[in-house]
């Protein structure tokens, strides 16, 4: 008989012990009044007293680990489709673009984005967007490509991805802009929901480069941009704990659309939510948060833009003062005075900057630092920080997720929330007509964490029981 690792949680509603029926599904047994659960064949012992007020759901740590990647799909749902209503609405400068949110926005009437004289047509108030069990949520470029290299690891049977390999998964399921696309036209060309760096790797593979090439300066332009970051998250949670794992696999995924200090920032996430990935579910407090985000930060070369920009906004929120203070002095600091090597607004480029990897990340450790751990609030500043605000909130809701598990941040939102995705809304080429679950994108992942970590040194015993 071995022994089986299980985790027990509370949950309300308890009709009294059962050893029978649908209790003994898998991660469905129903513990007694006083039980100890030790084997992998349930044994319960000393059941005396009266029934409790909870019931104790025991879940083996491969269902743990379904929750946990259910709840990244779904918190980086939330915040990407949160966050796309302020997207662009405030970037600093003159006009009504520079008047920046503060906390007393939230809840009130969306404003427009620099591209548009009209609010948003997701939501015309700044408030959480969520889709409820019967819809569905719409993928998009905080979520897609990510998608596209999960379903390749998995179909594939790989533990990393070559570049040709990237390239042949780019081509097969992103939509040329030179040709007509279900989307329709966007000015010149046709939308394919590709942007600045990742739409120039894109054209480049088309013509047969391969990454690094894709992002390096003399052919990619926009390798300072945020692409890097938006599209290789997920490498961090396919190695838990082990940072330098997930560096490994994530090195030419960040070099396909990324170059420079993209690069640095792009790790610096990637090593968070493998740090993350290793703690145990439920909820970070602001000081484990805070631990990890430092040890993440180690990995930030001392003398680079990025180091320097984590370094002052930690500087600020540990002085006390509010985030929205903290955020002016960053676009002051950053956009206005160029300091600490930050040179963006020199370089004359559309909307200064605002879609670069560096504003943004200053803006995303605002409301890491700020949002201490709690996801709604978490969200809250990262949807009301300004620049290219579905990206840190899509960054957080993911992580936050993760950390919590699905069941928790449905618990978190008021109920049950839809787990129907449409990777087609922006890609092609998958199957069912691109619709998905998180269900069945959750199971892909931790097979593909499971070849990743299988030969690796470490005493994971958690990861270990759910390969």
């Amino acid at each position: 008989m071995g022994i089986s690792v299980i985790t027990v949680t509370k949950r309300s509603g308890w009709k009294g012990p059962s050893t029978t029926g649908s209790d003994m599904r898998p991660g469905g047994w129903v513990a007694g009044w006083k039980c100890l659960i030790v084997f992998s064949i349930l044994l319960s012992a000393g059941c005396t007293g009266d029934p409790p007020d909870e019931l104790f759901v025991v879940e083996t740590e491969r269902e743990v680990l379904h929750d946990r990647w259910q709840g990244f799909w779904l918190g980086q749902s939330i915040g990407n489709w949160t966050g796309l209503v302020t997207e662009m609405d405030k970037i600093g400068g003159g006009g009504p673009h520079g008047h920046f949110y503060t906390r007393d926005d939230w809840g009130g009437i969306d404003q427009p984005a620099i591209w548009s004289d009209l609010p948003s047509d997701i939501s015309p108030t700044i408030d959480f967007v969520l889709r409820r069990p019967g819809e569905t949520w719409g993928a998009d470029d905080d979520t897609d490509i990510e998608y596209m290299y999960l379903s390749a690891m998995d179909d594939l049977s790989l533990e990393t991805l070559d570049p040709e390999t990237i390239r042949d998964i780019w081509l097969a399921h992103i939509y040329d802009e030179q040709l007509p696309t279900p989307y329709g036209k966007d000015g010149a060309v046709y939308q394919n929901y590709l942007w600045v760096s990742n739409q120039t790797a894109h054209e480049l593979m088309l013509k047969g480069e391969l990454p690094p090439q894709t992002a390096a300066p003399a052919n990619n332009p926009h390798g300072e941009m945020i692409d890097a970051q938006l599209t290789t998250e997920i490498f961090g949670l396919f190695a838990p704990g082990q940072a330098n794992v997930a560096l490994d696999i994530a090195y030419f995924p960040i070099r396909t659309a990324g170059y420079g200090d993209a690069v640095i920032a792009a790790e610096f996430y990637v090593v968070l939510h493998a740090l993350v990935a290793d703690e145990p579910r439920g909820p970070l407090s602001s000081e484990r948060l805070m631990t990890l985000a430092l040890r993440a930060r180690e990995h930030l070369p001392d003398a680079s833009t990025p180091a320097a920009m984590f370094d002052f906004v930690l500087t600020n929120y540990r002085a006390g003062l509010p985030w929205e203070a903290t955020r002016d002095q960053v676009y002051e600091r950053y956009q206005v005075a160029q300091a600490d090597g930050y040179d963006m607004s020199s370089r004359g480029l559309y909307c200064n900057g605002c879609f670069a990897s560096g504003i943004n990340f200053a803006a995303s450790l605002i409301s890491l630092f700020y949002g201490e751990g709690d996801i709604q609030e978490t969200l809250k500043i990262a949807v009301l920080a300004g620049w290219d605000a579905d990206n840190p909130a899509a960054t957080w809701g993911g992580l936050l997720g993760f950390a919590l598990g699905r069941d928790h941040l449905e618990e978190a939102f008021g109920g049950a929330l839809s787990g129907r995705f449409n990777i087609h809304r922006t890609r092609k080429g998958f199957a069912n007509e691109g619709i998905d679950s998180f269900e069945a994108m959750a199971s892909r992942a931790i097979r593909v964490s499971c070849r990743i970590t299988r030969d690796e040194n470490t005493e994971q015993t958690g990861m270990n029981q759910a390969c």
